[in-house]
């Protein structure tokens, strides 16, 4: 398509009719609306990577089988050093470490060690790639379904919101999983092996244990919610913030002019208390449980060792087995101290891999008709427009325009006029098919937009708005945007066409000058004049001007009046005005209000039809 926008024309009149685009952050949930759900469709995502996660499972199991045997060998390891010792101080000797005296058990225990490494390194490798490789499927789902999505979810969601969830939501969600969910894994076979080894072992201690546990992860839940909660409050103040600082940056020059500095710094500075007193909230909740938790543990440790001493006297333990024992209590202890914040954090990713399938099982744009399908206009093309009771609303049940029809004729002028919200651009939406009407037919030379392909419809279009959109590059790239084989030859001349050669070579680097920021190194005019360039040098058959002339001075508009003059003969135009003096020569005045065309004819017969345009063009010059 010849234009100077990417494909998206914003409505910005209507915004009545369209989905209400809150100013302030929603509240994102922290835990899933369908948990089961989730999880299996997250399943099904990871199709192709079962076998990995069925790999880590069998790598967890050996991994914790072998954790548990180590306390075990450590006890039979003691008892026997003990055993030795003891004997060597019975016979008067000196104990020494000999290979088949301990050394060769040493070395198995050294084994055992390495092999639990080697378990542990395999399973966090291949969780790893199992995660990345399922954030990168669904990045790539999402990026094929922003291409399918319509423009009304883009005006309906703030641009930061979807960008977020295909970026910090799928990481968050990548690094549960690879930390997150492993743990939990490791966790729960740990913890169930521990207990069962520890009744096995002793059954009151271990029911003493168990009760300590109990009470722990009792305290552990009641905080890791009241955790989500200020957590939740700490990255909406966060919100906050980062939309002040982002408006007192984009507007800075606003700012000083009415100098409103002192107003503005307030303002984030009070959003900065707020977030240092949710951050200092949701930080001592999640530090200080880790201490209370632990000394709940080591309480029970020290009852447990009171009762084990006495039983070690009792002759009821080795010395090997009692050490075993509070191995085995650190390694359930542990995991059930972090259990109840690994599933809040678990809850939490499978919340942003709901935002993300909630991108993905969005409304898409109407499918393009089969190729065999597909109607295509005779090139060269005469640019006759029919728009025949056209029906629309961005709301069905609020529709806006209910019968709108005029007829554009092959090179005419077409002059769309009326106040703010009276569906102007709304008009040139549905002509480029940026939204689907609901009703009646918008014809291109006798042929029917629906029926044809958008990039074939919009390839007939050249459009120049009234925001000048310039990308990171060389002054002579963005004019060639639309045409990146355009000779430098081709790229002067329709610079000079739209007068803007002169400004160039006033630059040190000329057309290679490179537009960085916004392109903020030049003036807002220079960059409208860059877009009419862009459009000149793609030379399309039908013209889209919406106010492309609003922020150049009086002699810059007069010079642009006369390229565009030029531009526009032989070629259908449809021009968005709200100075009439630039129009009063179109073919055809369309006036609009709220989405329906009141009047239409030439800028004579609606001057001597008194009505609204006649009003609205006097008070221009009252």
């Amino acid at each position: 398509m010849s234009q100077t926008n990417t494909e998206k024309l914003k409505n910005t009149e209507n915004l009545e009719n369209t989905e209400n685009v809150e100013n302030s952050e929603e509240e994102e949930l922290e835990v899933p609306r369908d948990t089961k759900a989730t999880i299996a469709r997250l399943w099904g995502v990871a199709k192709e990577q079962h076998w990995r996660i069925f790999v880590v499972c069998a790598s967890i199991v050996c991994y914790v089988a072998v954790t548990l045997a180590g306390p075990m060998y450590t006890a039979y390891l003691i008892d026997l050093l003990w055993e030795k010792i003891q004997a060597a101080f019975t016979r008067g000797e000196t104990f020494r470490i000999g290979w088949f005296d301990g050394g060769l058990q040493i070395a198995l225990l050294f084994v055992i060690y390495t092999v639990q490494w080697g378990f542990y390194s395999a399973q966090t490798f291949i969780m790893a790639s199992f995660a990345e490789r399922i954030n990168l499927k669904l990045r790539n789902a999402a990026s094929d379904k922003f291409t399918r999505l319509p423009l009304k979810y883009y005006d309906a969601n703030q641009p930061g919101r979807i960008i977020s969830r295909v970026t910090n939501d799928l990481d968050k969600m990548s690094e549960v999983m690879q930390t997150g969910l492993l743990r939990l894994l490791v966790a729960i076979g740990q913890v169930t092996g521990s207990v069962v080894i520890m009744l096995v072992i002793n059954v009151w201690l271990a029911l003493l244990f168990i009760v300590f546990a109990a009470g722990a992860m009792v305290v552990t839940r009641l905080v890791s919610s009241k955790t989500l909660v200020l957590a939740a409050e700490r990255q909406r103040a966060v919100g906050v913030l980062t939309g002040h600082v982002e408006e007192a940056y984009s507007g800075r020059s606003i700012i000083r002019s009415f100098n409103q500095e002192n107003t503005s710094a307030a303002r984030i500075h009070q959003a900065t208390q707020d977030v240092a007193e949710a951050t200092l909230r949701a930080d001592f909740m999640t530090n200080a449980i880790n201490p209370a938790i632990r000394l709940i543990v080591r309480l029970s440790q020290v009852g447990i060792a009171v009762l084990a001493g006495f039983m070690l006297a009792a002759g009821q333990f080795t010395v090997g087995v009692f050490q075993a024992f509070f191995q085995y209590i650190n390694q359930a202890s542990e995991p059930l101290t972090e259990m109840s914040f690994t599933i809040n954090s678990l809850q939490s990713a499978l919340a942003s891999v709901e935002r993300v399938f909630d991108i993905l099982d969005a409304e898409e744009i109407e499918p393009e008709p089969a190729d065999d399908k597909a109607l295509q206009v005779a090139q060269p093309i005469r640019g006759q427009v029919d728009f025949q009771h056209v029906r629309f609303g961005y709301d069905p049940a609020k529709p806006l325009m209910k019968d709108v029809t005029f007829t554009a004729e092959p090179g005419h002028r077409t002059a769309i006029v009326g106040a703010t919200g009276a569906g102007k651009t709304t008009l040139i939406n549905l002509l480029m098919r940026f939204y689907e009407i609901d009703g009646g037919h918008i014809r291109l030379d006798g042929v029917d937009t629906h029926r044809m392909n958008r990039a074939d419809l919009r390839a007939n279009f050249g459009m120049v708005l009234q925001d000048a959109w310039l990308f990171d590059g060389t002054i002579a790239e963005n004019i060639a945007y639309g045409r990146p084989d355009a000779t430098r030859e081709e790229i002067i001349a329709a610079a000079k066409m739209a007068r803007v050669d002169y400004f160039v070579r006033t630059l040190p680097d000329g057309y290679d000058t490179r537009l960085s920021n916004d392109a903020e190194n030049i003036s807002q005019g220079q960059r409208q004049l860059l877009t009419i360039a862009r459009v000149i040098l793609c030379d399309p058959k039908i013209l889209i001007l919406d106010e492309a002339t609003s922020s150049v001075d009086t002699h810059t508009e007069q010079e642009i009046g006369k390229a565009m003059d030029t531009l526009m003969h032989g070629r259908t135009s449809f021009v968005i005005a709200h100075r009439l003096s630039t129009i009063v020569d179109a073919d055809l005045i369309l006036v609009m209000d709220h989405g329906t065309i009141i009047e239409q004819g030439t800028h004579r017969e609606l001057l001597a039809a008194d009505g609204a345009y006649a009003k609205l063009y006097n008070s221009q010059f009252a």
